[in-house]
């Protein structure tokens, strides 16, 4: 029973790792250190955000959320056009 225990435990972890979710937002406007500041203090406010990376160079927001949480392309694009940009296009991908 306690290994019966143990392994539905470890696959009930394994299963909801599953379901935390990549989207790339690719972004104009993006030009400096400030605005990736701006960006990642949006985003870490956000509950189903686990982690949000900038890379000023291609133009794209990575946010990694939390197991078992997403945001919708709604919410991700009124954040970031409330912070003075323009989205031009959201992927989605599980890790």
């Amino acid at each position: 029973m306690r290994k019966f225990l143990l392994t539905m435990t470890a696959l009930f972890t394994l299963a909801s790792a599953a379901y935390a979710e990549t989207i790339k937002a690719s972004v104009n406007g993006l030009v400096c250190s400030f605005c990736a500041t701006g960006i990642t203090k949006t985003f870490k406010a956000q509950a189903a955000v686990d982690q949000i990376k900038v890379d000023l160079d291609s133009k794209l927001v990575t946010i990694n959320t939390k197991s078992g949480q997403t945001m919708d392309d709604a919410t991700i694009t009124k954040l970031l056009t409330n912070s003075g940009y323009t989205v031009t296009g959201i992927t989605r991908g599980n890790e």
